[in-house]
């Protein structure tokens, strides 16, 4: 064999290996488009999963609506208000927790379980502080005032004419009405059928007498008039939501005003809210419409110039469940 057949023979051949290297070549750019087709397949797979899937349901309308006062009093030597229902007043309190429109001494249905001074209850956690449940209702009007027979118009009318009276008299009548008025006031508003909704809270208190969930507190003339307040706010608020039910959303919404001394109220604005606007306007418009009476004088003076400021005044409405 010569050394030209030697040559010729040896398998490093410059074009048998340029062919390898372009198959190489082409087999290593089929497998990267062979990956990247799988990778855009997938990913195409991946936002559109979605797309024909059905629709979330729903959620149901809320259903269960909660009127709660957080406000204490804005006199720092004034307790916190809690409400008390008329019906379970009791004596004066050795201590005097709280500030109510009624006294009610404390009391708890189970051993005592932390430091707040509360009862300890089974509810359900949520941030209100009721004792009992409670489905709310509203105030129903009364019948219209019928007109009397002639006969019994003409026997009402008075027999003689009255002598004038002096302008002393005229202000001891005036100031006897007007306190007249005042009570007259609280007692139809402690009488009404109004009632705000109520739904047993998870508590733990460290109240150790035992009993019927309550708390230690002292009727007072301006835990009476906060009720009065609380009652008219609230009696509005429910109408108003119902009216627009479909229109709010689940949250909560705190408010911050002022009432004068003349019971009007002042300096409205909303310091919280986890709803929409139309649940906004629902509860600036249950506050504003909200026809309060004047503050009574013995309150007046315990509170600033301005008058009562109620701060933290929340409402809530729950989902269903």
């Amino acid at each position: 064999m010569t050394a030209a057949d030697i040559a010729f023979a040896q398998p490093g051949d410059p074009d048998r290996l340029r062919d390898h290297e372009q198959d190489a070549r082409m087999i290593l750019w089929a497998v990267l488009a062979a990956i990247l087709i799988h990778l855009l397949v997938a990913f195409l797979l991946a936002a559109f999963s979605g797309f024909f899937s059905p629709a979330l349901p729903t959620p149901d309308k809320p259903v269960e609506l909660t009127f709660m006062d957080l406000s204490p009093a804005s006199n720092s030597k004034n307790s916190a208000f809690i409400e008390t229902d008329e019906s379970k007043k009791a004596p004066e309190p050795k201590d005097k927790t709280f500030e109510s429109n009624a006294n009610s001494i404390g009391a708890s249905e189970l051993a005592a379980a932390g430091q707040l001074p509360l009862p300890s209850q089974t509810g359900k956690d949520q941030p209100l502080m009721d004792f009992e449940n409670q489905q709310y209702s509203l105030e129903s009007k009364g019948a219209q005032a019928q007109q009397k027979p002639a006969s019994q118009q003409k026997a009402a009318q008075p027999a003689a004419q009255q002598e004038p009276v002096t302008a002393a008299e005229q202000f001891a009548l005036l100031t006897q009405k007007s306190a007249a008025a005042l009570d007259a006031a609280a007692a139809s508003q402690a009488q009404s059928a109004y009632r705000r909704q109520k739904q047993r809270t998870n508590i733990a208190g460290n109240i150790t007498n035992r009993g019927i969930s309550s708390v230690n507190a002292l009727g007072t003339p301006l835990g009476r008039y906060q009720k009065i307040v609380a009652d008219s706010i609230g009696s509005r608020w429910y109408t108003y939501v119902e009216q627009k039910r479909d229109l709010i959303n689940i949250g909560t919404l705190r408010l911050r005003f002022i009432i004068d001394p003349s019971g009007r109220v002042k300096d409205l604005r909303v310091t919280e809210n986890s709803s929409n606007e139309a649940f906004a306007s629902v509860c600036v418009q249950s506050v504003l419409e909200a026809h309060l009476p004047p503050i009574p004088e013995d309150v007046v003076n315990t509170l600033p110039p301005e008058g009562l400021e109620v701060d933290g005044l929340g409402f809530i409405i729950f989902p269903n469940g």
